[in-house]
Formats: C-alpha cells, structure tokens, sequence
C-alpha cells in the first residue's frame, strides 16, 4: 500500500518522491535539480581534476545527510566515422583499468568551454581528426552516486586528416573498425569502457543498415 504524504510515499518501508515533485524539483528541461539543496560543501581533497568534498544537505523528503562527493568538469566522447562507417577507436593504456582498452577519443572540459568544443578538440589532439559534420547523441552521468562527471556524447562524419597532439602521460595507439565489428566487442565484452560501450550502443541507430 502506498501513502501520498504532500509529493512524498511509502513503498516496502521507503520514503519515495512522487514523479510530480520530482519534476518539481528537477524541471523536464535539466539534467541536474535546480533547487538548492547543499546547506554546506567542506573541501576535503583538490587535485588535478578532482575536487572531493562532503556536501551537508537536505534530501526532498526533509531527511539530513553528509554525502561524499567527487566533483569532475566533465567530458565529451567522440564516435567518429569515416565515409566507409568504420570507427576510430582507441586502443589506451589505462592504470586504474589495470592495462590496454579500447575507447572512443574523449577527454574532460575546460573551464567556459563548450561540450562540443571539447569534443572538436580532443578529436584532433588524441586521433588527428577534423570533422566537418557533428551530431549529438546525448549525455549521461558515469557515476551518479556519488560522482558529478557528465560525459557529452558525438558522433563525428566528413573527417579529414590533422596532426595529432597526443598530452605526454597519453599511450594509444589509434585503430579503425568496421562499425558493426566495434559494436559487436559491446557485447562479446571485448570493449568495456562505459562510454564506449554507449557511444556504440546509441550511435548504431544512425548507421545504415
């Protein structure tokens, strides 16, 4: 049995929020709520990239929590696509991964800097592409419980060649795949970054068949 209490309920002993207060608090048009929630954000670590911080709050049932938050810039990710709809795809070292995966060319957003211009920009310095034609296929949060980051998603066409200008702690090596090879290492579990593995998934709805 469900109880409505003022946009709230009860469901198997859980305080729940009504769709109608949700979109209350969040708006149909945002990713992120646009109601102030912090009472107070303590900086805990500042890094490079990161910035964790214990965030004191008020959750939209009235309840009182300290969460861990890491705060990320973001990021855009780039499915490019010769006119033979092969892929360029990465093949990159990655430390935390425990070695060699494959990922689409991607990297984080500058402060003031646009998704797109993200995208445009790491497309040339990690795969020396230009691309002449850009589609969005949306964005999504990596790791909402207890990470901001929000990765934009492109797909990239009319490519032209451009010097590459890989950062120095980068190691990849650039390769192209038929497309519908890349999307079949989705599922066979060949590629396993996130959002390599959604880039895919979204953009084979705008290959022809």
């Amino acid at each position: 049995m469900q109880e409505k209490r003022s946009g709230y309920f009860s469901k198997n002993g859980c305080t729940c929020v009504s769709l109608e207060r949700w979109h209350h608090y969040n708006g149909s048009s945002h990713l992120h709520g646009d109601i102030p929630l912090t009472n107070s954000s303590k900086l805990i670590y500042q890094g490079r990239i990161l910035k964790l911080v214990i965030d004191s709050l008020t959750l939209p049932n009235g309840k009182a929590v300290e969460l861990e938050i890491l705060q990320h810039p973001g990021g855009a990710a780039i499915v490019a696509l010769d006119e033979k709809n092969r892929i360029c795809l990465l093949r990159q070292y990655r430390h935390a991964a425990g070695g060699w995966i494959w990922e689409l060319p991607a990297g984080k957003l500058e402060p003031g800097e646009a998704p797109q211009t993200t995208a445009a920009r790491e497309l040339t310095e990690e795969a020396g592409l230009q691309a002449g034609h850009w589609s969005s296929l949306g964005k999504f949060f990596v790791s909402p419980g207890f990470c901001d980051e929000i990765i934009y998603l492109y797909i990239a066409r009319d490519l032209t060649v451009v010097p590459a200008q890989p950062e120095e702690d980068e190691l990849f090596e650039t390769h192209w795949l038929a497309f519908e090879q890349a999307l079949e290492q989705v599922h066979d579990g060949t590629i396993v970054d996130a959002k390599t593995m959604l880039g895919l998934t979204l953009a084979a709805k705008h290959i022809p068949a």
